[in-house]
Formats: structure tokens, sequence, C-alpha cells
């Protein structure tokens, strides 16, 4: 991912940030310094919270990175993969009903979603449901594209 600019948000662009991640999620960044990255060859823009790439543009939509969703838990948008999905969803496999053990109910079709681990809760992906939250744990069928996973550009990129 090559950079093509990086310069520091206003605080009007951190506080709409912070109230917005603070609204869908339940967190709320504490960071000293955000910068917005964006790159020559990937349509998708970058937060660096004190140099920390935590939250990334998805389809132009705000959302924590992998890294983000580590540093700051989410307490909504929330699905929850047992341990035989975990390395699937580390290689960027979509989310598949049988491997969910929980996810939350605030969930519906279009949003954007933390894929997180059972044992330690830990994030392994992003990813755009595609069915509601209410309705993921189940025998069959795809329910949220990956779109962002543990050890892909986005999780290695550093400045």
């Amino acid at each position: 991912m090559q950079v093509k600019s990086r310069h520091h948000l206003r605080s009007d662009e951190i506080d709409a940030l912070e109230e917005r991640l603070a609204d869908r999620l339940g967190v709320t960044p504490d960071g000293d310094s955000y910068e917005r990255v964006e790159f020559d060859d990937v349509d998708r823009e970058v937060v660096l919270v004190d140099g920390e790439p935590l939250v990334a543009s998805f389809d132009d939509d705000l959302f924590l990175t992998v890294r983000g969703a580590n540093e700051y838990a989410p307490d909504s948008h929330v699905v929850t993969v047992d341990s035989g999905a975990v390395s699937f969803v580390s290689d960027g496999a979509n989310v598949m009903r049988p491997g969910i053990t929980e996810a939350t109910a605030d969930i519906e079709p279009g949003d954007l979603v933390v894929i997180v681990e059972e044992a330690h809760g830990k994030a392994l992906g992003v990813g755009r449901a595609e069915a509601d939250g209410d309705d993921m744990v189940g025998d069959s069928g795809k329910v949220v594209e990956t779109l962002h996973h543990v050890g892909d550009d986005l999780y290695e990129f550093h400045v």
C-alpha cells in the first residue's frame, strides 16, 4: 500500500469520528494524535491514532480495523466464531453460520461487524453482515463477507 498523502485531523473531525465509533460500537479511541492516510494503489483511508492504524474506511464507511478492535473491544456489532472457524477467518474466508456461536442483536444486513474468536475475544476480522444478528447462528449459509483480516495488507500496514 503506497501512501499518497497524510494529514492531521481537525478537532471537529476527531469529535465526529469518536462520536460515530461510540454510537456504533460503544468505544472511544483515546489518542493524542489522529492522522488520515490516503493511498495511491488502494481505495481506502486509514486513520492513525497515535501512529497506529486503528480505524479504516470500508466502502467509505469508517470502522475499527482488527488492530483497533483489539485495542478497543467493541460492545456491539460483534460476531463471535468458534475455534474451528479461526484459521479460516484469519485467512480471509467469509463467515458461515455453522462457525458462529453468537452475534449481537443490533446487527442488520449491510452493517460492518467485528469478527472475534470465542476463547479470548480477540478480533480476527472485519466484515459486512448479510443477515440480522438474531439470524446468524444456524446450520448453513454465508452470513458475513470478510473485508479485512489478520495478516492482510491493512493489518500489516505500518508507517
